[in-house]
């Protein structure tokens, strides 16, 4: 099966890369994810490492649960932005299991490996935007690394992306994921074509306003490709936000890398609330 996917993002920030950032990218911090101190901890938060395989490969996720609760409950799988498995994913996790879930920040590259270096995340994320079904291996092994823990009930899943993973979640909800919904963080819009036969989830977009990665005609194009499918989806913009919002390294990134990238508190804010209803709505 092969899918065209029009990915402005990719090839605008390794054009970025090339021309600016080439001769000063680091090495990849290829490194496992790692637990926490047990000092850092909340009481009552476990969070381990999780060894699984798919698409032919080794994979480490990073599991995040309330020893208090003593009932099943939703699960969300969390797909990193394109920097992969780091500390900004595992946070994310943490905060879901606080709100009562079991949360999986995915592994897409294999072995936890992460990088601050845009050059090498862009080498790594870009097979996906063109490869969508290996994508889908890889959530559907996390998936089922995730729905083996016995506080997980497998029939209220979902799925939360960063930039990158935002736009991998819009494809596996296209691509026919069993999720009740799927939530889009300053992610890529236009991806694997819409399919009513296959796309089941609702969706969130949380999209930043001022996001150069993400062109008006983008967004247009991605809300009539939803509508034409009568999609359930609800379009959230937030003023003044730029690519990666969310991230509160992310000013520091961009200033590094010369990206057009910033931390913005009250759409983060506001995005996180915003999830929060949604997981209320999808999982009554």
């Amino acid at each position: 099966m092969k899918q065209k996917l029009g990915f402005a993002f990719l090839s605008l920030v390794i054009t970025a890369i090339v021309s600016c950032n080439d001769q000063s990218s680091k090495p990849a911090n290829e490194q496992s994810a790692t637990e926490q101190p047990a000092a850092a901890k909340q009481p009552g938060l476990k969070e381990l490492d999780v060894d699984y395989a798919g698409d032919n490969i080794a994979m480490k996720g990073f599991v995040a649960y309330d020893t208090s609760l003593d009932t099943k409950r939703p699960a969300v799988l969390i797909i990193p932005e394109w920097w992969g498995l780091n500390d900004y994913a595992k946070m994310r996790a943490r905060e879901l299991a606080k709100l009562g879930y079991i949360a999986m920040a995915m592994d897409m590259y294999g072995n936890g490996m992460n990088t601050d270096s845009p050059a090498v995340a862009g080498k790594w994320a870009g097979q996906f935007y063109t490869k969508p079904l290996s994508a889908k291996a890889r959530i559907d092994a996390a998936l089922v690394a995730l729905k083996s823990f016995q506080q997980a009930d497998t029939g209220k899943l979902a799925a939360i992306g960063y930039c990158f993973g935002g736009a991998m979640v819009l494809n596996a909800a296209r691509l026919g994921e069993p999720f009740k919904g799927v939530v889009s963080f300053h992610g890529n819009l236009v991806g694997a074509p819409a399919n009513k036969d296959l796309l089941k989830a609702k969706i969130l977009v949380c999209h930043g306003e001022a996001d150069p990665f993400v062109k008006p005609a983008e967004v247009a194009a991605f809300k009539k490709q939803m509508d034409s499918i009568k999609a359930d989806y609800t379009f959230k913009s937030y003023p003044n936000a730029l690519h990666a919002f969310t991230n509160p390294q992310a000013t520091e990134l961009g200033k590094k890398w010369n990206l057009p990238i910033a931390y913005n508190g009250a759409a983060d804010t506001a995005s996180w609330n915003d999830m929060k209803t949604f997981f209320d709505t999808i999982f009554k």
